[in-house]
């Protein structure tokens, strides 16, 4: 391979950055197309490589890729560019919807277009629940823990103990029963171990990176008030973010809603369908969390910007790490044993987060409080419908949102039924 001009690698990054909707398994057929197909610039073995990478560390996957991707063709400088520029375009836009949401929140035709949305995204997440659970559910076991999984969190079990939970079982499972969780025709050896030179760098880059991530997360914590609130959330979030944002949605929204109190349910039901509408990971979401944080507790524009800026931080400063210290350790991670054992018991847990977070979207999006919304489940199944014949999502929630904003104005009760 040429050497790469930072300028054309820049201009390429942006773009992906720009247009990269559609969530994850979209986002990473995009990277492949431009970086293996369009430019050569990486193999097809070397792809799956980094792609089996970011499946086994937590955070959003498709952003993961795309920083080490950067790192791959342009080193340090090149993960931290793929890496930020996969982001900025999103956060740029969810940031504005965020101030309009908080500005024009309570008018007909935004209470109208949030309706319809919530339905859209209703659909988004069963659509993308069946698909994870076709790739990662390949045994009864795995079965088993994500219906245990997800009847804990219903039952109130907060998240990271889930996890970790789920990790131990599958490590204890693995024991008795070798093949419980990984079919025997998945178990491969590692690669080569680490050489000297390797594991010098490596642990190099942890103290570095390590003292810089713990240093800024310090800070944000002294500073106190909702700013420690939510640096302090999202590091957390981003730590037991496995399987993407889907199935962390369910501990962001338990502790944004009725831990802190920061929104309402129909709020971060609006936050999520705002997210669906940009580019870049989901977990974007995050920053309207903490635009609504900071806009009530520090006051206006300014104060939601300071909110959504911490919580992207918190949220993402673990990637970035995890890229740079971890890749040519996790790359190696073995498919049989303990490890691979808590691996897949943990794509189990993923699939029952995310059965969790569509009860609570129905819940809220198609049974508020007293009624039930016709609107909001007549969307729900054309949105589902059109998107399994491989409609676009943005034109699919912009339709949405048209169609919501046109019922708020006519008649904002309309197909609003009393239960």
């Amino acid at each position: 391979m040429s050497a790469i001009r930072p300028g054309a690698a820049l201009a390429v990054w942006l773009r992906i950055g720009c247009t990269s909707f559609g969530g994850p398994v979209a986002q990473i057929d995009l990277l492949h197309r431009e970086v293996v197909e369009r430019r050569g610039w990486l193999d097809e073995r070397s792809f799956l490589h980094a792609l089996r990478l970011c499946n086994a560390l937590p955070g959003p996957e498709a952003q993961q890729l795309a920083c080490w991707l950067g790192w791959r063709v342009g080193g340090l400088r090149g993960a931290l560019t793929a890496g930020g520029l996969f982001i900025l375009p999103g956060l740029v836009l969810i940031l504005a919807l965020a101030w309009l949401y908080a500005s024009l929140g309570e008018t007909a035709w935004m209470t109208g277009a949030v309706r319809a949305l919530g339905g859209a995204v209703i659909a988004l997440v069963l659509a993308a629940g069946l698909r994870m659970g076709r790739r990662v559910v390949r045994t009864r076991w795995v079965l088993a823990l994500g219906v245990g999984a997800g009847a804990a969190m219903l039952l109130g079990a907060p998240f990271p103990v889930v996890v970790v939970a789920g990790a131990a079982l599958g490590v204890l499972l693995g024991r008795v029963r070798p093949a419980a969780l990984v079919p025997l025709e998945d178990q491969v050896d590692p690669g080569a171990p680490l050489d000297p030179a390797e594991r010098r760098r490596v642990v190099r880059r942890a103290l570095v990176g390590g003292a810089l991530w713990l240093g800024g997360l310090g800070a944000l914590l002294l500073v106190g008030g909702v700013i420690a609130e939510l640096a302090g959330l999202f590091t957390v979030a981003a730590l037991v973010t496995f399987g993407g944002a889907y199935a962390v949605l369910p501990f962001v929204a338990a502790a944004a809603v009725d831990r802190f109190g920061w929104l309402t349910p129909e709020q971060m039901v609006a936050g999520l369908a705002l997210g669906e509408t940009t580019p870049g990971p989901l977990i974007l979401v995050n920053a309207f969390v903490g635009f609504m944080a900071g806009w009530a507790a520090l006051g206006g524009a300014a104060g939601g910007i300071a909110g959504g800026l911490v919580a992207t931080a918190a949220t993402f400063a673990p990637s970035f790490l995890l890229i740079g210290v971890g890749a040519p350790l996790v790359e190696r991670v073995p498919q049989r044993g303990p490890v691979a054992d808590a691996l897949a018991a943990l794509q189990g847990v993923v699939a029952g987060a995310i059965a969790v977070l569509a009860v609570f979207l129905v819940g809220t999006a198609l049974l508020p409080t007293g009624s039930i919304d016709l609107l909001a489940a007549a969307v729900a199944v054309a949105v589902f419908a059109l998107r399994h014949l491989g409609l676009p999502v943005p034109a699919l929630l912009a339709a949405t949102a048209l169609i919501g904003a046109l019922v708020g104005v006519l008649d904002p009760g309309l197909l609003l039924v009393a239960r």
